[in-house]
């Protein structure tokens, strides 16, 4: 699927999408060997934890990095007619695949932002069967988390959380 949507997006004009493409792949193949390979003797497999807190500031600045630099990138290297949405997915996105490589479960709500923002981002660039699709994972993020939740380890749980 990523080499099918390096031509999709590279034909809208979508570069960031473009060059995610391969984030992505590299992200899938870390994840995976993550989940197989980076548990403790003793768990079956990774647990679902909580994005903990003293990460947030480090992943904000390194948002905003990717964010200013992909902007840049796109501006003054690309003719495209979108760079702030375009850069602003993708620069989301890289967080959302480490948080989802580290199987924390926050991640769901970033992909939900990811998802609608570039639902309507491919709406714009008229890929309406693209829109339709992150429409849909959107939903699918919002079930993911759901489910994840209910597999927490009873401590993990935090009172009144949704």
């Amino acid at each position: 699927m990523p080499l099918i949507y390096m031509v999709v997006y590279y034909e809208a004009g979508l570069y960031a999408d473009f060059g995610m493409q391969i984030y992505y792949t590299l992200a899938a193949i870390y994840g995976f060997l993550y989940w197989k390979f980076g548990r403790k003797k003793e768990q079956k497999e990774v647990p679902i934890t909580h994005f903990p807190r003293r990460l947030i500031l480090p992943a904000l600045l390194v948002f905003f990095g990717i964010w200013g630099v992909l902007y840049l990138i796109l501006i003054h290297a690309t003719n495209s007619t979108v760079p702030v949405l375009d850069s602003f997915g993708n620069a989301l996105s890289f967080i959302g695949m480490w948080a989802l490589a580290k199987k924390y479960i926050e991640q769901w709500w970033i992909w939900f932002v990811v998802d609608i923002e570039l639902a309507g981002l491919y709406v714009y660039k008229e890929i309406p069967f693209t829109a339709g699709l992150y429409a849909f994972y959107a939903v699918i993020a919002v079930a993911g988390y759901y489910k994840w939740r209910r597999s927490l380890p009873q401590p993990l749980r935090k009172e009144g959380s949704a």
